[in-house]
């Protein structure tokens, strides 16, 4: 039996584009699961969502900026402690 490798999270562009070429036929399911290494149940999760509506630019882009801002505030803090 393979051992579960550490928890990925993937990135809502990443997932909205996967989704988008598999609907439009440029790969197909069990080719995007070799390809990226992604569970056959985790890509019928995110077409569900992505069939919804739930999957979209505008939370790609929120999803994005809120990394962004994570990142910035890690930063913030790390120079706070730099200058003390």
């Amino acid at each position: 039996m393979k051992s579960r490798g550490p928890y990925r999270r993937h990135s809502t562009p990443f997932k909205l584009q996967l989704c988008q070429d598999i609907r439009s036929g440029v790969i197909g399911r069990r080719d995007a699961q070799r390809t990226y290494g992604v569970s056959a149940n985790l890509i019928q999760l995110w077409l569900t969502q992505f069939d919804r509506g739930e999957l979209s630019d505008e939370e790609a882009e929120a999803s994005v900026i809120a990394e962004y801002e994570a990142q910035i505030a890690a930063l913030e803090r790390k120079v706070g402690q730099l200058t003390m």
